[in-house]
């Protein structure tokens, strides 16, 4: 196997790793392209104390510290203020904020469980978590409890002491337990219950079955939309939202299904005035118990060739 080679089998778990620390799929894909151009400038150098996967990791995480030396914590509308209950009075687009992005699971590569460490930490709710540590005591946390380095080891990469990284992960783990959302400590549905209620949440909302929708989110269920600062909380509000949002009638729109950060997800396309379906959102869910809890609706269509899906899509 060649450097090239080599490098390229790590590909997806440095994204994974970097998406973690930054919050954002293109920042990480940037962050792992600057990671590999270091490497290959400083291959000479490296001596084969650690494998080259550690290596590039330390590699990967001082790049990212370094990008969040100049920028802003990503969020979802939810950590910026309350939430609305009028359809009709949607804030704008919100472009100067940094927004959390999905991360696409098929970049995870054939077997994504070999890659990604702790599942539960690729979550949206735990990833949005983590943008409110501080940067250094971020990377403690993932590369201890995502990555399971040895303190020792960490310490080396923060040129710190080991006492120092003990501390750090002590106190990402309290403030962590402070902001994890509570659908973080239930379980998933069982497959079967997990397929109907995707199963009936996409022909519902393709056409516009409020009778069913309301039968499959739960009571306090949410609804964010970024860029769009609004969000909505609760059953009733949120359908609420898509009786206003959702124009009737056959053939309005189509939702293509995917994944996103370990959860189902959505592709939604709109019908518009050239008979064409046409990029709108990224949709993913969190499914809690027998339903559904949360949406995040990413009206971001730059994301869709992330997720290997076209801008126009045509029903076969």
């Amino acid at each position: 196997m060649n450097l090239e080679e080599e490098f390229a089998q790590y590909r997806g778990e440095l994204v994974a790793h970097c998406y973690r620390m930054l919050g954002s799929l293109h920042d990480a894909e940037d962050a792992v392209q600057e990671t590999y151009l270091r490497a290959w400038r400083g291959h000479a150098d490296f001596e084969h104390r650690s494998s080259v996967r550690t290596w590039l990791y330390r590699i990967a995480t001082n790049v990212c510290l370094n990008l969040l030396q100049h920028s802003s914590r990503r969020v979802v509308p939810s950590a910026l203020g309350a939430p609305g209950n009028d359809p009709d009075e949607l804030h704008g687009q919100a472009l100067e904020v940094p927004w959390l992005e999905p991360f696409p699971d098929r970049l995870l590569g054939a077997d994504p469980a070999t890659v990604v460490g702790d599942r539960a930490s690729l979550r949206l709710a735990m990833v949005a978590a983590m943008q409110h540590l501080p940067p250094r005591q971020r990377a403690v946390l993932i590369l201890r409890e995502v990555l399971t380095w040895p303190a020792a080891e960490v310490a080396s990469l923060l040129d710190t002491t080991t006492a120092a990284v003990n501390s750090s992960l002590q106190r990402a783990r309290a403030e962590l337990a402070r902001l994890r959302p509570r659908e973080d400590d239930l379980s998933e549905p069982h497959e079967p219950v997990r397929r109907a209620l995707l199963d009936q949440f996409q022909a519902a909302m393709e056409s516009k079955d409020l009778v069913a929708l309301e039968g499959v989110f739960s009571a306090d269920a949410r609804w964010e939309m970024p860029p769009i600062l609004t969000w909505f909380s609760g059953r009733a509000d949120v359908l609420r939202l898509l009786d206003a949002k959702l124009r009737p009638g056959p053939d309005r729109r189509v939702l293509v299904e995917t994944s996103a950060n370990g959860q189902p997800a959505f592709a939604l396309y709109i019908h518009g005035s050239d008979d064409q379906f046409h990029a709108h959102s990224i949709k993913v869910l969190t499914c809690t118990n027998d339903a559904i809890s949360a949406v995040l609706a990413f009206h971001q269509p730059a994301l869709f060739p992330a997720f290997g899906l076209p801008l126009i899509h045509r029903r076969s």
